[in-house]
């Protein structure tokens, strides 16, 4: 039988393509010390600031114990510092170090090459989110 991608269901079509850029885009942000998961964390710190990790969890959609072992290793790696709250002495303010800012633009061109921006996809996946989210709430 033959078995080519334009006879495919549309989910494995799309499961099989994001699985095959993923692959491509963790191994080369590992080459550049940059994990997955840490440059969602350095993401959402250059787009808001400052901020605590229980929004950083938030924003990202994972568990707040998920984020604080993301950022243990990310201030251990130098992509993240961590100060007391001056408003609340018991939380940590997290904040994007240079080390950091130069990781997530060396990034973005990383993305750009892995997985150029297409409008049209970019409308379509955005489109294809929202219905789920509309469905699990």
């Amino acid at each position: 039988m033959d078995d080519t991608t334009e006879q495919w269901p549309l989910g494995r079509l799309l499961s099989a393509a994001a699985r095959s850029v993923e692959r491509d885009w963790d191994e080369r942000l590992r080459a550049i010390g940059l994990p997955h998961a840490a440059l969602i964390a350095v993401d959402i710190l250059i787009r808001t600031g400052p901020t605590g990790a229980d929004t950083i969890a938030r924003t990202a959609r994972v568990q707040p114990q998920t984020m604080s072992r993301t950022l243990e290793r990310m201030e251990r790696d130098g992509l993240v510092e961590r100060t007391p709250h001056p408003d609340d002495r018991r939380r940590r303010l997290v904040t994007v170090t240079d080390h950091g800012r130069r990781a997530w633009e060396t990034a973005r061109h990383i993305e750009r090459e892995v997985l150029p921006d297409d409008p049209a996809l970019r409308t379509a996946l955005t489109d294809l989110l929202g219905k789920s989210r509309r469905a699990a709430d």
